[in-house]
């Protein structure tokens, strides 16, 4: 397995960890869980990065570094439920998103196609990832409370950002559906 891949493979224990810190508490479990999703946000870049430039993409990387993206950010997305920062349903407008692209993926395979992230998608992740990492930084400063509002309305922002990178996939794929 060359290098991006382990990265993506990475990601997945990282995301339990993340989430064992987020959920779980301990002294310095704040600013354990910005450690953990900060280095995994990392091999997020450094795998997409070497793909491209040094390794060459593969289908195993097209499919499962979305995915292991997607397990990360759902993680800190039920985490934030959990902590009263997000109400449960923009997270689960998110994750529909998530699934509902999953399957789309899926249904390429099955005709013999690997879809790559979007533009929309790349954005989308992103901003999830500023969204995730400035709640969490707030978090662990003991400042969250200070800035709820804010984080409400940025939830909001992502997660219409979500949805509407979700239609915008679909609508480039819609030949898939078709006999």
């Amino acid at each position: 397995m060359k290098l991006p891949n382990i990265l993506t493979v990475s990601r997945f224990v990282l995301a339990g960890v993340f989430m064992v810190c987020l959920s779980v508490s301990f002294p310095g479990a704040p600013v354990a869980a910005v450690f953990f999703f900060g280095i995994a946000a990392l091999t997020d870049a450094l795998d997409g990065y070497l793909a491209r430039k040094v390794y060459g993409c593969s289908a195993f990387g097209k499919l499962m570094d979305p995915l292991a993206d997607k397990v990360l950010t759902a993680a800190a997305f039920i985490g934030f439920v959990e902590l009263k920062i997000m109400p449960a349903w923009m997270v689960t407008l998110i994750l529909s998103r998530e699934m509902m692209v999953t399957g789309l993926r899926l249904l390429a395979i099955d005709r013999g196609l690997v879809l790559s992230a979007s533009v929309w998608g790349k954005q989308k992740t992103i901003w999830q990832m500023v969204f995730i990492s400035a709640v969490l930084l707030a978090s662990a400063f003991g400042i969250l409370d200070k800035f709820g509002v804010l984080a409400w309305w940025s939830g909001l922002a992502i997660t219409l950002l979500t949805v509407w990178s979700g239609l915008a996939y679909f609508r480039e794929n819609l030949a898939l559906f078709r006999n």
